[in-house]
């Protein structure tokens, strides 16, 4: 009997302790946690055996000893990427400062790469690993597109970042969860120049918008003013006729009535007849005052409507004038700024001619040993050709008509005066050697001496000149 006592108490304690050891080894899957089985746990459709099972949501029987469990946390992981110096298409380098969150997928497929890479890592290296793919396909992404593109269709940079970025996280078991990207500035400041033209129209389209409205209220008004009182002229006028209808059947009435009274009074007695007359006539003068009074209005009427119609074409005119005067004005500012610029190309023009002329003055300066006046020398010798021509040039068309010679035999050695004043007459040209004396150069003495001067009281010839202008001397 005690041995049967022992064996049950026995059997009921390893009844037990499988069941405690059961127990214990089923374990439930948190929901903010995936729940990674590794070991022996089966073989994949192929045949090679699977590396980890892994369960989200739910609970599993853990084996002892051929299998062990770890878990994989889902919290999200917030990451900030101070991506700088990033190279877009147009290479310009952009800073793209942005936070990105990342976490552990639930994804059959991506939770078992998680397992298999992530696995026994703490948060701060999936967090680094993850920083290193992000940056290297977010600087993948900016480099395909324009800054045009990336700051202001920021969904569709938003779409590749994220298409980009998820495909490489899933690789080693994440997903993207969120992208924001805070700013975007670049070196050379390109963003915000896009930033303040979009501004700029933005305002002048408003100005132009705001011009455009008062213009239409203004002539609106205008409209409306002159529609106002058109209607309440031919409203007057309507009333003026129908007043008049009602006064003439009413003078037509009392003219019958008293043309019968008259000529009942007048086969009455003839003082009736008299006094009828008079009562006519009154009624008549009545009348006419009625129809003057009539015509006046209606001429009022009339200046109203052309005044009217003359404020209008005023206001016409002067809206269309001041648009002028403004198209007047942005020519006028278009042909200053040509001018301006013509002129500022004219003095750079100048400069270089003044610029050059100055560097070969210096060479000949420099040529001539740096002496100034021998640099004028070799100047004046280089034009002396022109000089000379000049000088003939101003005795070339001088016209002599005539020459008197009142020849006395009076030359020198009893030679002839008139071949004296033909020497005389060539002499009075401006010598070479002159010229070359006023620019500071001598003529070199093979090509001829100075000429003497004319000694004291030598006779001269008497001689007059004609032109062809003046009357006939006698010859």
């Amino acid at each position: 009997m005690p041995e049967i006592i022992i064996y049950f108490v026995v059997f009921a304690v390893v009844i037990l302790s499988t069941l405690i050891l059961i127990l214990s080894r089923y374990r439930k899957c948190p929901s903010d946690k995936i729940m990674v089985i590794y070991g022996k746990v089966g073989t994949n459709a192929d045949g090679t055996s699977r590396s980890a099972k892994c369960i989200h949501g739910g609970a599993a029987f853990v084996w002892p000893v051929i299998q062990a469990y770890a878990y994989l946390d889902l919290t999200p992981i917030s990451i900030s990427v101070d991506l700088t110096n990033a190279l877009s298409r147009q290479n310009i380098r952009i800073d793209v400062p942005s936070r990105f969150t990342v976490g552990i997928s639930t994804e059959p497929g991506i939770m078992q790469n998680a397992a298999e890479r992530l696995l026994g890592l703490h948060l701060q290296e999936i967090q680094e690993l993850a920083k290193d793919i992000i940056f290297g396909q977010l600087r993948l992404v900016i480099a395909t597109m324009d800054i045009e593109e990336i700051n202001t269709d920021r969904d569709k940079f938003l779409e590749a970042v994220s298409g980009n970025v998820e495909t490489e996280l899933k690789k080693i078991g994440l997903r993207l969860i969120n992208v924001n990207v805070t700013d975007i500035t670049d070196e050379s400041g390109y963003i915000q120049a896009l930033g303040r033209e979009a501004a700029a129209k933005a305002i002048n389209d408003a100005k132009i918008s705001v011009a455009e409205a008062d213009r239409a209220g203004a002539i609106g008004e205008a409209n409306a003013n002159r529609d106002r009182r058109i209607h309440v002229a031919l409203a007057d006028s309507e009333a003026i006729q129908g007043e008049n209808d009602a006064k003439a059947k009413v003078a037509a009435s009392d003219a019958t009535r008293r043309e019968l009274e008259a000529e009942a009074k007048r086969r009455a007695v003839a003082a009736e007849k008299i006094a009828s007359a008079r009562a006519l006539s009154e009624a008549y003068d009545a009348e006419r005052d009625a129809e003057q009074a009539r015509a006046a209005r209606e001429r009022a009427t009339l200046e109203a409507d052309v005044l009217v119609k003359a404020e209008i074409d005023k206001t016409q005119q002067r809206i269309e004038a001041e648009a002028e005067a403004e198209r007047t004005r942005i020519r006028a500012r278009g042909e200053a700024d040509a001018i301006f610029a013509k002129m500022e190309a004219e003095s750079r023009g100048m400069e270089e001619i003044l610029t050059r002329q100055a560097a070969g003055l210096a060479k000949i300066v420099q040529a001539a040993g740096g002496n100034p006046a021998d640099a004028i020398r070799l100047l004046i010798a280089d034009k002396i050709e022109d000089l000379v021509k000049i000088q003939v040039e101003a005795v070339k068309n001088l016209k002599i008509d005539k020459v008197t010679v009142w020849d006395g035999m009076g030359g020198q050695n009893n030679t002839s005066s008139t071949a004296n004043f033909v020497s005389g007459l060539f002499k009075s040209l401006p010598p070479i050697n002159d010229l070359l004396n006023m620019a500071g150069l001598n003529l070199p003495e093979f090509l001829g001496k100075p000429s003497e001067e004319k000694a004291e009281g030598e006779p001269s010839p008497a001689v007059s000149v004609a032109s062809s202008d003046e009357p006939d001397a006698a010859e």
